[in-house]
This record gives C-alpha cells, structure tokens and sequence, in this order.
C-alpha cells in the first residue's frame, strides 16, 4: 500500500513563490530530487541553506560534533511566544543544565511508572469513540488522537485527566494557537536584530499567553503540593524535585512554565501526529489492522505494551513515512566542508527526517507501507543509516521510549476496539505545520468490533 504524499513543487520557481509555499507547507515547497540526493543548496539574498541526506554528514552534525552545529534560532523565533527558553530551543550551558534535570524522569527504568497513566488514557479514548459511533459512522481521527494524547500528557505530567478544568482549557486553548501559528514567521528568513518585532499574529501571542497562564497555575499548585508532602509521584513532581547534580539548582517556577509548554508541544502533538497517521495506513492496509487487532485480544495490563511486536513495527512505519518533525535545522559556528563543498559560518543545516525516510538510496520501496520491512537485516542497516524521527546524538528526544510505548499501545487498544475503513473521496494530504498533518483532516468509517457486552466482559 502507498500513503499519500505531498506534490512536491517545480524544481525552479522565484524565491517570492518559494517563500509562499514555505510558509503554507514546508514538505510541498519543496523539489522532488530531495528524496535521491545527498546533498542540497538553496541560496536567498539573507542566508544560505543546505539540505543534507548523507548519513555520513549526519552522524558529523548531530552525533560526533553537536557543540559545533548549535539548534538554529531562526526555527524557534516563531515557537518562542509559546516555548520561552524550553529545552527544545536553547543550546549550550543553559541546554545542559536543562537536559541534567529532565532526563532522569524519563530514563528507561522509570517509564513503568508512566503506563497506567497510558492505560487509563486509552481506556477513556476507547469509550469516547464507542459512544460516539455506529454502524459505519464518519469520525474525524485527528481530533481522536489529539484528545486521547493530550489526556495521556496530564495524566502522565500532572496526574489529572482530560476533563479536568485546566487541562481542558489548555487543551482547547492549545487548538486556537495550532490553527494561529504558521510554521515560521519573518525572523525565519531574514535575519533580525533582537530588539526588531518579530510580527507575531496577534492570536498566536493571545493564544501563547493564555496556554502560558494556565500552566503557571498548574505549576504552581505542584509546587505547593511539594512543599506540603502531598505530591503525587508523577513526571511534575520528578523534575520539579530534581537538582541539576552540577549546580544542585532546581527548576524556578518560571523554568518548570517553559517546560511543561514544550513537553504538552512533543508530547501531544507529535504523539497525535503519529497516531493518527498509523490509525489512517491501518485502514488502508487491512491485513495490518486485524493483526494489530488479534495481537491485542491480548492486552490485559499496561506492562503488556511490551509484547506488541505488530503494533510496534506498524507504528515505526509510520514514523518512517509520517515523521511528526519532518525537518530540522543546526547551524554552523564555523566555516566547514562537506561533499568538498565550502559551507560558510552561520549557514542553516536542514536535517530532514521527510526526505531522509523515503531516500531512494537508502530504503527498498521507500513510498510503500510495510511495517514487514522491520523484520528484515536489510532494514536494520536503513535504520541505523537514515531513521530518526526523534532526533539523534545528544539532543534525541528524551521522551522517545514514552513515545514508542504510548503509540502501540492506544493503537492497539482502539483497534481492538473499532473496525476502521478509509472514506471514499477523502483520502487525507499531508501538510506541514507545527507537525505532520492532514490538510482536512483524516476521515475513517468507525464501527465497534465486538458488541458493548463483549468489551465490558473482557
């Protein structure tokens, strides 16, 4: 089965067009020899940038020298409103200080604690949509995923579910900044002196403020809660407890806020992403569907994500195909040469996860779906080579193992639920903003799979 996949644009169109077609879709904007190259440049009268697929350049760039190719400010002038100084955009000593601090909470030994909290948030979801459909009812996936992964952040963060009044505000303050926000604003693309505007929607800065606000009373209730003894042990109160073991220095209040916003972005709309987009190629491929089905007939305790092999495999597909973050961007401190081609300081280095995925170089079929491949030595060598949809080196996502437990196991818990088939005249197109996207949604036809009696009993 081929998913849907962007058109990509004319080799050569003006920078003013190219510009448009960024701002609406960076994966469209974008000329189909990426996906054989190695190796790209694109001159503007501002800055230079380059694309690099070589895995070679790759490893260089985020494994072996990450010091000297720093994140880019120029992609989180447009996040900044909402992120603040979050982890995802700083770099340096203040990345570090931050990286001491978060990545204990989500080592490999303490991501058992996080899955009843997944399990309970896939529980709720699956009864959402039972109660919501029929016989061959039209649902809107995305809003499913989106919901369901926004519940599994504040369970896991916060211990509150969903429909707990702050996290509803924020989840639905958090819909308003998606739809204000483009992808990147002028700061992108001409280089700005810091105390220039940077032209901010006005929604979009209304939007971050209220998300900011809310999360503040969040953290500060925790806090609180701390001080007195009555935390519960959750992701919040983990992080908010740990000292940097350098400095012996907490999150301020203030910090945590900045966090939490960038933990809610990857977390929720990363995880939403993915699942809907394996939700979608689940549909289309219907073999894949009924062994994710039977395979969950399984499932009786959080603990047992660990035994869904099919789930798993079908969902590094979809990262494969759908990776959430299809771009990222490093740049240079220093001139450099890569290919024998003289880079200049300051240049911006595209990573992208895309073009990477689908290189025809690097994978057999690479537009196809099949989650199959993951079982083959051919594959474990793309995998190593040109796979990374969390990232790579020292700034890999550190939510990445959250991740690949969350994502198979509300996969399967919904499959075993629900039968799903593609609606005709609506197959979904994929579009770039904060995350991979469908540009109207994704539309399946819903019908429960066993009756409520059956699913009660089990």
């Amino acid at each position: 089965m081929i998913p849907p996949k962007p058109i990509s644009r004319p080799d050569r169109v003006s920078l003013w067009r190219y510009l448009q077609l960024f701002r609406q879709d960076i994966l469209s904007a974008q000329p189909d020899r990426l996906y054989g190259a190695w190796m790209a440049e694109f001159r503007t009268p501002f800055f230079r940038s380059y694309l690099a697929n070589d895995p070679t350049l790759i490893r260089t760039i985020l494994n072996d020298r990450p010091r000297d190719f720093p994140k880019s400010d120029r992609i989180g002038e447009g996040l900044r409103p909402l992120l603040g100084e979050s982890v995802f955009l700083t770099n340096g000593p203040k990345w570090d200080h931050q990286r001491r601090i978060i990545d204990p909470a989500f080592e490999r030994g303490r991501l058992s604690q996080s899955l009843p909290a997944m399990w309970d948030a896939g529980q709720a979801m699956v009864t959402r949509v039972l109660d919501q459909i029929g016989t061959g009812t039209e649902i809107e996936i995305e809003e499913i995923a989106s919901h369901a992964a926004a519940d599994v952040i504040f369970r896991t963060l916060f211990s509150i579910p969903i429909e707990d009044k702050i996290a509803a505000q924020v989840f639905h303050e958090f819909r308003t900044y998606q739809r204000s926000q483009p992808i990147l604003n002028l700061a992108a693309f001409v280089p700005l002196p810091r105390w220039f505007p940077r032209f901010h929607r006005a929604e979009t800065k209304r939007a971050a403020e209220r998300i900011r606000a809310l999360i503040t009373q969040l953290v500060d209730a925790r806090r609180d809660a701390i001080a007195k003894g009555t935390a519960p042990d959750d992701l919040a109160t983990r992080i908010m407890t740990t000292p940097d073991p350098e400095t012996g220095q907490c999150f301020s209040a203030a910090e945590m806020v900045d966090q939490v916003a960038i933990f809610f972005l990857a977390g929720h709309e990363t995880s939403a992403s993915a699942l809907s987009w394996a939700l979608y190629c689940c549909a289309a491929a219907p073999e894949w569907q009924t062994r994710i089905a039977e395979e969950a007939e399984a499932l009786s305790d959080p603990k047992d994500v660990k035994r869904l092999t099919t789930s798993r495999d079908v969902f590094r597909e979809t990262l494969r195909l759908y990776p959430p973050v299809p771009m990222m961007v490093r740049e240079t401190t220093k001139p450099e040469s890569f290919r024998k081609r003289a880079i200049p300081k300051a240049a911006q280095l595209v990573l992208s996860p895309w073009h990477l995925h689908r290189h025809t170089k690097l994978w057999t079929d690479p537009d196809t779906f099949d989650p199959a491949r993951w079982q083959s030595e051919q594959t474990r060598q793309s995998a190593r080579d040109a796979y990374m949809p969390f990232s790579a080196g020292p700034r890999v996502c550190p939510g990445a193992g959250f991740a690949m437990a969350e994502g198979p196991l509300l996969l399967s818990m919904l499959l075993r639920a629900i039968a799903i088939t593609p609606v005709t005249g609506k197959t979904p197109q994929p579009v770039a903003h904060l995350t991979v996207r469908a540009r109207d949604g994704i539309w399946l036809r819903a019908q429960p799979r066993r009756s409520p009696a059956t699913e009660d009993a089990a």
